[in-house]
């Protein structure tokens, strides 16, 4: 453990992987009031930028999943055209990697923007071309992203989804997520559908165990999820005696010993209700424990952060370090929905001399 506190500006310098940010909680505030106005969408609550960014993220701070989701409807709004969409993703590419970013798996849903007249098809081939467009201007900062194919709990089209991932998986697409509200919408009404992907060898990450508890995460791991989107709530099946020792109960240990990822959100979980305070984060037990963890923005735009902010959150209330820092990474990028041999090129060829270049540093 540091005593040292690293600074953001050093965290920022660090290769990292980011592997469950949503696309659509990521806009900047100007392009949102610019995309409005080229759209004639009306129904933003400001069209000041900063005044803007500060409503979105009172909005999410509410302490319940559902309440979070709400302001979701502004972003979504404003992207119903294959030019907002570009824009969008490019912007998204040059974000993360001005933040160090350098591999990320950003996620949406595309039906969420067939209201203007997009087919599943060409939304998801705009954001595409805005990956390659954002990614092709940060080449001094070079960043991989791929794309998480999402369908909505609350919704019905999951097999639409699954197959217009399924017919993108060699431009990009690299994996399938169910989002939205948990309590009442259990993914198991997809079963089929998962069964059908896990057959192709497709890759699954499910969102489980943030709003919803244990059930919630053996449920996403009966369908065959590889990944745990947040899972914070896999804290509920570990028992701390008086002495802090833990006893892991079965599902806990079968996270654990199968190395089943868990896509923590720190600052996103306090703000859903997930966690009561970054300090009291489950974090802390679950990476002590040795669970296979990884640190993730969620929506930087609703929770004012970035994959650096998290970190140097982290590391003020627990002390991290560099080293415990290159480990979360790894983690991460170990978990990625990319080829074996790709993956271990970024750790070999990216990750690890970035960070031994770091370390090297007086």
């Amino acid at each position: 453990m540091s005593a040292e506190r690293l600074e953001v500006g050093l965290i920022q310098q660090m290769p990292k992987v980011l592997l469950h940010d949503h696309l659509d909680g990521g806009l900047r505030p100007r392009t949102i009031i610019d995309l409005a106005a080229e759209q004639g969408y009306r129904k933003l609550p400001s069209t000041d930028p900063d005044a803007l960014g500060e409503w979105f993220q009172r909005g999410a701070d509410q302490g319940s999943l559902e309440l979070y989701l709400e302001t979701f409807e502004h972003t979504v709004g404003v992207m119903q055209t294959r030019d907002a969409l570009i824009r969008v993703a490019a912007e998204c590419a040059e974000d993360l990697a001005a933040d160090g970013v350098v591999y990320a798996e950003s996620r949406y849903a595309p039906e969420l923007s067939t209201a203007g007249g997009l087919t599943l098809d060409e939304v998801v081939e705009a954001i595409l071309e805005g990956f390659r467009i954002g990614s092709a201007r940060v080449q001094n900062r070079p960043i991989v992203l791929r794309f998480l194919a999402t369908a909505m709990r609350q919704a019905d089209r999951a097999g639409e989804i699954a197959d217009l991932a399924l017919r993108h998986r060699d431009a990009g697409v690299v994996g399938f997520d169910i989002a939205g509200p948990e309590a009442g919408y259990p993914p198991g009404r997809f079963g089929v559908v998962f069964g059908r992907l896990v057959h192709a060898n497709f890759h699954l990450t499910l969102h489980a165990g943030e709003g919803y508890g244990l059930p919630s995460i053996r449920e996403a791991l009966d369908l065959g999820a590889e990944r745990l989107g947040h899972g914070v709530r896999i804290v509920d099946d570990i028992a701390l005696d008086a002495t802090g020792t833990a006893t892991l109960g079965r599902l806990a240990a079968y996270v654990r010993d199968r190395r089943i990822p868990l896509e923590l959100c720190p600052t996103s979980n306090v703000h859903s209700g997930a966690a009561a305070s970054i300090e009291r984060h489950p974090f802390d037990l679950l990476r002590r424990l040795r669970f296979r963890v990884t640190v993730n923005t969620d929506n930087r735009l609703m929770s004012d952060v970035s994959l650096s902010s998290e970190f140097a959150a982290l590391d003020a209330a627990f002390g991290l370090g560099l080293d415990e820092i290159e480990w979360l990474t790894l983690n991460a990028m170990k978990s990625a929905f990319l080829p074996f041999d790709e993956r271990l090129a970024m750790i070999t060829d990216t990750i690890k001399p970035g960070f031994a270049v770091l370390r090297s540093d007086p």
